[in-house]
């Protein structure tokens, strides 16, 4: 059984006795459902009522995520089937490492994290160098940021929060200025975003170096703040130097840390206060409309970025913050299991896109995958930094 071999294999944290390990053994029990329903394709969203999944057959820019749950359930197994699935799927990304998108970031970086290590697929480890050289490459020193791409449509120089995780550690990779590159990527990111309050999550390239606010996603987007504090962790952690990224960090994570802030702005109907799950505005001039969806996969990003942080402010002496990002990030994946995790194992209440009304109140892969990781690092199956 799999709880029982991940109970053997790890140790879990001081608090987390009795619901951590449980909670990881049946998200990663569904990753083998899954596998066995969407067979070579990727899956993308599942109804919440039957679980049944919405594929791809590339994988479109979730597909890493994809990669990285199968990736999991072979480290907690070690089983050489869940190991050869892992590396079936990760080939299978290797249509992205040419696509003009900065969401090769999110595909790369957490469909390889935990294959190309030392001892590990080096297949997966050469596809990430190849990604990681064709996103160099696109960096637009004049913009200073790899540009977020037209591969999905729309107008190709945007600069937008989800072109930002996976894309700064997955840039800092090669040694021909990729540090620069990703520093430069972060950080222009990170300006614009935090031009407006809340951040904003697009910007369009104007002229003469000018940047105008662009409307999607649109202001309120609930996973703006969690990609870019992911983001920011990855760049205070594989940079050398700071370089004032701290301070930004601050800023952002500030509303969320402060004590006695509510974990979300406004009650909704059912749902206390104290709910550590964000809204998805379905319309942005209402962003605290009652009848907004919850956003299930935002609290896990953010979940697995505050671990992240807490284990970069524990080294640099900032101690106040290390406590309350850690706390929140327990009390986020805690939440998120016991309210949101059913018997099968899918993270519900994910919203893939609100204004459009695409899977409102559904299981997403990436919702999956960071409840995953953040249990994993949790149980001590993984450290914060494996992905």
């Amino acid at each position: 059984m799999l709880l029982e071999l991940l109970e053997r294999k790890m140790p879990e944290a001081p608090g987390c006795a009795g619901w951590a390990a449980p909670a990881l053994a049946a998200v990663l029990a569904r990753v083998r459902e899954s596998a066995d329903e969407t067979g070579a394709r990727f899956p993308l969203y599942a109804d919440p009522v039957t679980g049944s999944w919405k594929s791809t057959t590339r994988g479109s820019w979730t597909g890493g995520f994809w990669a990285g749950l199968l990736w999991l359930r072979a480290l907690a197994t070690g089983d050489p089937g869940d190991r050869s699935a892992a590396e079936d799927c990760t080939r299978r990304l290797a249509y992205w490492a040419e696509q003009d998108t900065a969401t090769r970031g999110l595909i790369f970086w957490y469909g390889t994290a935990l294959a190309a290590g030392p001892g590990q697929d080096s297949a997966a480890a050469a596809l990430r160098d190849e990604a990681a050289r064709a996103c160099l490459a696109a960096y637009d020193p004049e913009r200073g940021l790899v540009p977020w791409g037209d591969a999905f449509g729309g107008p190709r120089l945007l600069a937008r929060a989800d072109g930002v995780p996976g894309l700064v550690p997955l840039l800092a990779g090669p040694a021909n200025g990729g540090a620069a590159a990703a520093y430069g990527h972060l950080t222009r990111h990170l300006t614009l975003c935090q031009s407006e309050e809340p951040p904003r999550p697009a910007w369009q390239a104007g002229t003469g170096g000018t940047w105008m606010p662009h409307a999607a996603p649109p202001p309120g987007w609930s996973r703006t703040v969690p990609w870019l504090l992911l983001g920011a962790a990855d760049g205070l952690h594989c940079l050398a130097e700071d370089g004032g990224l701290w301070e930004a960090v601050e800023r952002l994570a500030a509303p969320r840390l402060a004590p006695g802030v509510p974990l979300v702005p406004r009650a909704r109907e059912g749902h206390p206060p104290s709910q550590p799950v964000p809204s998805a505005p379905s319309d942005p001039l209402d962003p605290l409309n009652p009848l907004n969806p919850l956003d299930t996969s935002a609290a896990a990003i953010e979940a697995v970025a505050l671990l992240k942080l807490a284990a970069l402010a524990r080294t640099t002496g900032r101690e106040v913050m290390a406590s309350r990002a850690a706390d929140r990030a327990h009390r986020i994946l805690r939440h998120l299991s016991e309210a949101h995790l059913p018997p099968r194992g899918g993270l519900l209440n994910g919203c893939y896109d609100a204004e459009h009304g695409l899977a409102p109140r559904h299981e997403l892969i990436w919702g999956d995958y960071f409840l995953a990781s953040g249990l994993a690092t949790l149980t001590g199956l993984t450290d914060p930094f494996t992905a």
